[in-house]
Protein backbone atom coordinates (compact mmCIF):
# COMPACT_ATOMS: atom_id res chain seq x y z
CA UNK A 1 0.00 0.00 0.00
CA UNK A 2 2.90 2.35 0.73
CA UNK A 3 4.17 1.67 -2.77
CA UNK A 4 0.91 2.94 -4.31
CA UNK A 5 1.02 6.08 -2.15
CA UNK A 6 4.57 6.83 -3.21
CA UNK A 7 3.59 6.34 -6.89
CA UNK A 8 0.65 8.71 -6.42
CA UNK A 9 2.89 11.35 -4.82
CA UNK A 10 5.37 11.06 -7.66
CA UNK A 11 2.62 11.29 -10.30
CA UNK A 12 1.07 14.35 -8.67
CA UNK A 13 4.43 16.09 -8.42
CA UNK A 14 5.30 15.34 -12.06
CA UNK A 15 1.98 15.93 -13.75
CA UNK A 16 1.72 17.85 -16.96
CA UNK A 17 -1.19 19.25 -18.91
CA UNK A 18 -0.23 17.38 -22.13
CA UNK A 19 -0.57 14.07 -20.29
CA UNK A 20 -4.01 15.10 -19.10
CA UNK A 21 -4.93 15.99 -22.67
CA UNK A 22 -3.75 12.55 -23.83
CA UNK A 23 -5.97 11.00 -21.12
CA UNK A 24 -8.94 13.05 -22.32
CA UNK A 25 -8.33 12.11 -25.97
CA UNK A 26 -8.07 8.44 -24.95
CA UNK A 27 -11.39 8.69 -23.11
CA UNK A 28 -13.09 10.39 -26.06
CA UNK A 29 -11.71 7.74 -28.42
CA UNK A 30 -12.99 4.90 -26.23
CA UNK A 31 -16.39 6.57 -25.89
CA UNK A 32 -16.67 7.05 -29.67
CA UNK A 33 -15.62 3.44 -30.25
CA UNK A 34 -18.36 2.32 -27.86
CA UNK A 35 -20.93 4.45 -29.71
CA UNK A 36 -19.67 2.96 -32.98
CA UNK A 37 -20.19 -0.55 -31.62
CA UNK A 38 -23.70 0.28 -30.40
CA UNK A 39 -24.77 1.77 -33.72
CA UNK A 40 -23.21 -1.04 -35.74
CA UNK A 41 -23.66 -4.22 -33.70
CA UNK A 42 -23.05 -6.43 -36.72
CA UNK A 43 -19.55 -4.98 -37.08
CA UNK A 44 -18.81 -5.83 -33.44
CA UNK A 45 -20.22 -9.32 -33.94
CA UNK A 46 -17.97 -9.79 -36.97
CA UNK A 47 -14.97 -8.61 -34.97
CA UNK A 48 -15.45 -11.10 -32.15
CA UNK A 49 -16.48 -14.00 -34.41
CA UNK A 50 -12.98 -15.62 -34.31
CA UNK A 51 -13.23 -16.07 -30.53
CA UNK A 52 -16.98 -16.67 -30.45
CA UNK A 53 -16.43 -20.41 -30.91
CA UNK A 54 -15.01 -20.53 -27.37
CA UNK A 55 -18.28 -19.26 -25.91
CA UNK A 56 -19.36 -16.04 -24.30
CA UNK A 57 -20.12 -14.22 -27.53
CA UNK A 58 -23.36 -12.71 -26.28
CA UNK A 59 -21.66 -11.62 -23.05
CA UNK A 60 -18.92 -9.91 -25.07
CA UNK A 61 -21.47 -8.10 -27.23
CA UNK A 62 -23.13 -6.70 -24.13
CA UNK A 63 -19.90 -5.90 -22.26
CA UNK A 64 -17.66 -4.23 -24.82
CA UNK A 65 -19.80 -1.30 -25.96
CA UNK A 66 -21.08 -0.17 -22.52
CA UNK A 67 -17.63 -0.62 -20.98
CA UNK A 68 -16.11 1.59 -23.68
CA UNK A 69 -18.83 4.23 -23.34
CA UNK A 70 -18.97 4.43 -19.55
CA UNK A 71 -15.23 3.91 -19.13
CA UNK A 72 -14.49 6.55 -21.77
CA UNK A 73 -16.59 9.15 -19.93
CA UNK A 74 -14.92 8.27 -16.63
CA UNK A 75 -11.45 8.53 -18.20
CA UNK A 76 -12.29 11.93 -19.74
CA UNK A 77 -13.24 13.35 -16.34
CA UNK A 78 -10.54 11.41 -14.50
CA UNK A 79 -13.11 9.81 -12.22
CA UNK A 80 -11.93 6.45 -10.87
CA UNK A 81 -9.44 6.45 -13.71
CA UNK A 82 -7.58 3.30 -12.73
CA UNK A 83 -10.81 1.33 -12.28
CA UNK A 84 -12.17 2.52 -15.63
CA UNK A 85 -8.95 1.55 -17.36
CA UNK A 86 -8.87 -1.82 -15.60
CA UNK A 87 -12.28 -2.52 -17.18
CA UNK A 88 -10.82 -1.69 -20.61
CA UNK A 89 -7.77 -3.95 -20.39
CA UNK A 90 -9.51 -7.30 -21.08
CA UNK A 91 -11.22 -5.75 -24.09
CA UNK A 92 -7.96 -4.37 -25.44
CA UNK A 93 -6.08 -7.63 -24.88
CA UNK A 94 -8.92 -9.31 -26.76
CA UNK A 95 -8.64 -6.74 -29.56
CA UNK A 96 -4.97 -7.59 -30.01
CA UNK A 97 -5.70 -11.32 -29.76
CA UNK A 98 -8.51 -11.20 -32.35
CA UNK A 99 -6.07 -9.90 -34.94
CA UNK A 100 -3.93 -13.00 -34.48
CA UNK A 101 -6.82 -15.48 -34.41
CA UNK A 102 -8.82 -14.08 -37.32
CA UNK A 103 -7.81 -12.08 -40.35
CA UNK A 104 -4.91 -9.74 -39.63
CA UNK A 105 -5.82 -6.06 -40.00
CA UNK A 106 -2.54 -4.23 -39.48
CA UNK A 107 -4.10 -0.80 -38.91
CA UNK A 108 -6.53 -2.10 -36.28
CA UNK A 109 -3.73 -4.13 -34.65
CA UNK A 110 -1.53 -1.05 -34.38
CA UNK A 111 -4.44 1.00 -33.03
CA UNK A 112 -5.27 -1.68 -30.45
CA UNK A 113 -1.64 -1.91 -29.32
CA UNK A 114 -1.30 1.89 -29.01
CA UNK A 115 -4.52 2.16 -26.98
CA UNK A 116 -3.46 -0.81 -24.83
CA UNK A 117 -0.10 0.79 -24.08
CA UNK A 118 -1.76 4.11 -23.24
CA UNK A 119 -4.16 2.35 -20.91
CA UNK A 120 -1.33 0.53 -19.17
CA UNK A 121 0.48 3.84 -18.76
CA UNK A 122 -2.57 5.55 -17.23
CA UNK A 123 -3.23 2.52 -15.06
CA UNK A 124 0.14 3.17 -13.45
CA UNK A 125 0.13 6.98 -13.69
CA UNK A 126 -3.45 7.64 -12.60
CA UNK A 127 -5.70 10.52 -13.53
CA UNK A 128 -3.21 13.31 -13.05
CA UNK A 129 -3.58 16.71 -11.47
CA UNK A 130 -6.46 17.86 -13.68
CA UNK A 131 -8.87 15.06 -12.80
CA UNK A 132 -11.80 14.37 -10.55
CA UNK A 133 -9.67 11.85 -8.65
CA UNK A 134 -7.21 14.57 -7.68
CA UNK A 135 -10.01 17.03 -6.83
CA UNK A 136 -11.76 14.59 -4.52
CA UNK A 137 -8.48 13.55 -2.91
CA UNK A 138 -7.68 17.20 -2.13
CA UNK A 139 -11.13 17.67 -0.54
CA UNK A 140 -10.23 15.31 2.28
Amino acid sequence: MENVKSLNKWANAHTYLPLDLVRIVLGVFLFMKGVSFVTNAQYLHDLISPIDQYGGGMFLLHYIAPAHMIGGIMIVFGLLTRWAIAAQLPILFGAVLVNFMGRMHSESLILAIVVLLLCIFFLLYGGGKHSADYYFKMQQ
